[in-house]
């Protein structure tokens, strides 16, 4: 009789570890999409906001063409272009005169610090949702089958000498 609790009590422990692995998996998961469109967000901040000024400080400079152009480009760019879209906007914000005292530079240059916190949030997430993925027992009992493999988004460093 003994044994049988013993038994029950090992399948409850083994079933309760099951459990909870699942669910981390998947809070990691849902953390790791909320950072990518939090990210995604804070993107499109910063390219409205060196589209704004572009037309207004810079529309005189024909360096504000370059911007405005690189600005537009990271809002309108496909799914698969965008990383690429989004470091030639940083590239481009580098070499641009602004001034980070006035109200348009300001807003850039705080844009570029939230899309720097957020880009260092969801790769944390991203790096801990792989991390669980390559779990043994998530991969034996395939914990992870209704999740699609989360991704890195590779840009450059987007702070700006102003900040």
């Amino acid at each position: 009789m003994g044994w049988v609790i013993g038994v029950v009590a090992l399948v409850v422990v083994i079933a309760s570890y099951v459990t909870w692995t699942a669910s981390r998996v998947d809070r990691l998961h849902l953390r790791a999409a909320s950072a990518g469109r939090a990210l995604d967000s804070q993107l499109v901040r910063r390219a409205a906001a060196a589209a704004v000024l572009a037309e207004t400080e810079l529309a005189a400079d024909p360096a504000g063409a370059d911007l405005y152009a690189a600005a537009r480009a990271a809002l309108d760019a496909r799914e698969d272009d965008r990383e690429a879209a989004e470091n030639d906007l940083t590239r481009t914000l580098r070499k641009q005169p602004f001034d980070p005292q006035e109200p348009n530079g300001a807003a850039v240059v705080a844009a570029s610090r939230r899309v720097a916190l957020a880009r260092q949030m969801h790769t944390d997430l991203v790096r801990a949702a792989l991390a669980s993925r390559e779990r043994p027992l998530v991969r034996v009992l395939r914990l992870n089958r209704k999740h699609t493999r989360p991704a890195y988004f590779d840009i450059d460093d987007p702070t700006l000498a102003g900040a």
